[in-house]
């Protein structure tokens, strides 16, 4: 059973919009077609790598991140889509 409402999901990890400024974790998933996926590893985001929230505007705006020793600014759309484990305990 997938909880799809911003919790925490064992097997799919949670949604990078739901972790907090300076927050990081690894990808583990993309929620979307080839292209998304081929677009998102050409900014350096794929499975396994470890990503950090640099800062969350609020009412859904843009997310910057770093993944790989890039920081990158990317849609609230599109930062939804990605999927990681936490490495906050």
């Amino acid at each position: 059973m997938h909880h799809r409402h911003g919790v925490k999901d064992r097997k799919d990890g949670i949604n990078l919009t739901n972790l907090d400024d300076g927050q990081s974790g690894i990808i583990v998933s993309v929620m979307g077609g080839e292209m998304l996926t081929k677009r998102l590893a050409d900014l350096g985001i794929t499975t396994g790598k470890e990503v950090k929230v640099i800062r969350k505007t609020l009412f859904s705006g843009p997310v910057q991140i770093e993944v790989a020793g890039s920081k990158l600014v990317i849609g609230w759309g599109l930062a939804s889509k990605i999927m990681v484990k936490s490495n906050e305990r």
